[in-house]
């Protein structure tokens, strides 16, 4: 699978992720209650030109960016007075231009509008299990390719915890994840967090009766609220990208993705929370 179409999957997991839970990403763009379309300025007004437009395809040559470090507003006009709506983390956008501290975007249902620059994003992360490399990506562009270990067992996909005595299920996960978390003081150094068990993975626990109704219930709660699923179900969890790797291409995790510590060290300063995690 190209670049292009490895992104398109990254930003289609996204919207499965942000809607698999509850209602579509494009419903959770309520309008804040203080703002009616009422106060919206006319068409062919000198304001137009900013104003929020509903229903219109986005431009498939406008790049593709995400939001990432929480929930963030969207704005009729490049300014913090005319609140429209809310952008959940991970919701996947068009990015129209940028100036100065405000990027105008549009939504995939074709909504416009403008958020702060520093609450959009278009790293993403590819995770290539059998050639034991990490990707950086900017949109469709490759910035950088890094050595990476990964579990112990080097080409099955995760389906439960492993242990001392299961080595075998200390696997790293497939499919499309997120950075859930930050964690500066990690025993490995630093750790970005993903959010595995995903609602995928609890259905599949249900189906095949790994764990609980309460405890699928939970997990789909999490994805939710953009909070850290359970951990400590029979699917395992706190699945990371950290330091403190090899830098051999090596496999030794429980299930995570190591890197080298200066590696790390440039993940750090270039992936947020909401950034989208591709594991092959």
């Amino acid at each position: 699978m190209h670049v292009l179409g490895r992104l398109i999957v990254v930003l289609g997991g996204l919207l499965l992720l942000a809607g698999s839970a509850s209602a579509p990403v494009a419903a959770q763009l309520a309008h804040v209650p203080s703002v009616q379309n009422d106060d919206l300025p006319p068409r062919g007004s000198d304001e137009d030109s900013t104003a929020v437009v509903p229903e219109r395809p986005a431009p498939s040559d406008a790049p593709l960016s995400h939001i990432v470090g929480g929930e963030t507003t969207l704005y009729n006009r490049p300014n913090a007075s005319t609140p429209v709506g809310r952008l959940p983390v991970r919701t996947p956008l068009r990015r129209l231009g940028c100036e100065d501290d405000w990027c105008r975007v549009r939504t995939e249902k074709g909504r416009t509008g403008f958020v702060p620059a520093d609450a959009l994003s278009n790293v993403w992360l590819r995770v290539s299990k059998a050639d034991r490399l990490l990707y950086l990506y900017r949109g469709p562009r490759l910035v950088e390719t890094f050595n990476i270990d990964i579990g112990y067992n080097t080409f099955a996909d995760k389906q439960r915890r492993g242990s001392r005595t299961r080595r075998d299920h200390w696997r790293t996960p497939e499919g499309t994840f997120y950075v859930i978390e930050k964690n500066p003081r990690s025993r490995f150094y630093k750790a970005l967090v993903l959010n595995y068990p995903t609602v995928a993975d609890a259905r599949r626990g249900r189906r095949n009766d790994l764990i609980s109704e309460a405890e699928h219930d939970a997990i789909v709660e999490a994805q939710d609220e953009f909070r850290l699923p359970p951990m400590n179900t029979a699917l395992g969890g706190w699945i990371e990208i950290h330091g403190e790797g090899t830098g051999d291409a090596t496999n030794w995790t429980q299930g995570c993705v190591a890197v080298h510590n200066r590696v790390m060290n440039e993940l750090w300063t270039q992936v947020l929370v909401g950034t989208p995690v591709l594991i092959e």
